[in-house]
């Protein structure tokens, strides 16, 4: 009788011991790119956008993000960090086009009023045949810029020669599921493909 009731009792601490896991174990699909991910993310980034292309066309979030994208929030007027930002960005593309990974590079400009769509379609493409202008109204950009949660102020706007502060993350986004992660300046055109090609892996 005592063996029995010790066997129900094993039974019954298994029992619970299993159900316990099944109810804390984490939910694969709560995050599928948890592995790929450099850190937590405070809060909510990214979101629906509407903008005008380099060539005159209006877009929006969902058909810009219709692949694995990098945003960048810049301005063709940058003497420095835009350029360089952008040119790590589209290196890393090319790294990830070698192994058969399509990224899509964009460039989102914070200085709509000297950053017309035929500007940008020249900055873009003496950077790179594939990365994408985009530009707006400044209700837009400033709409677009919020939803990434990124910083942008003019200096001194009265001289036509004007600069722009501006954040200098670069974001990948992707189609279904949004943003996902984001890269420091400090990040390498190796070290972010081979970040972004975990993310085209998981998804």
């Amino acid at each position: 009788m005592t063996r029995i009731i010790a066997f129900l009792s094993a039974l019954i601490v298994v029992g619970v011991l299993g159900l316990v896991y099944l109810m804390t174990r984490p939910d694969p699909q709560a995050d599928k790119f948890a592995q790929c991910r450099s850190g937590a993310v405070a809060g909510q980034i990214g979101g629906p956008f509407t903008l005008v292309s380099e060539t005159g066309e209006t877009v929006t979030d969902a058909e810009v993000i219709d692949q694995p994208t990098l945003l960048y929030f810049g301005y063709t007027f940058c003497p420095d960090v835009c350029p360089l930002d952008t040119v790590r960005n589209v290196a890393a593309v090319d790294i990830l086009e070698e192994r058969g990974d399509i990224v899509k590079p964009v460039f989102i400009s914070v200085d709509p009023d000297r950053d017309t769509p035929e500007v940008l379609e020249e900055f873009t493409a003496n950077i790179h045949p594939r990365l994408l202008g985009l530009t707006g109204s400044p209700e837009q950009v400033k709409a677009a810029s919020q939803a990434y949660r990124t910083f942008y102020s003019k200096q001194d706007a009265d001289d036509e020669y004007y600069l722009v502060d501006h954040s200098t993350f670069t974001y990948l986004s992707m189609p279904g599921h949004g943003f996902v992660d984001f890269f420091r300046r400090d990040v390498s055109a190796e070290t972010m493909a081979e970040r972004v090609q975990c993310f085209v892996d998981a998804q």
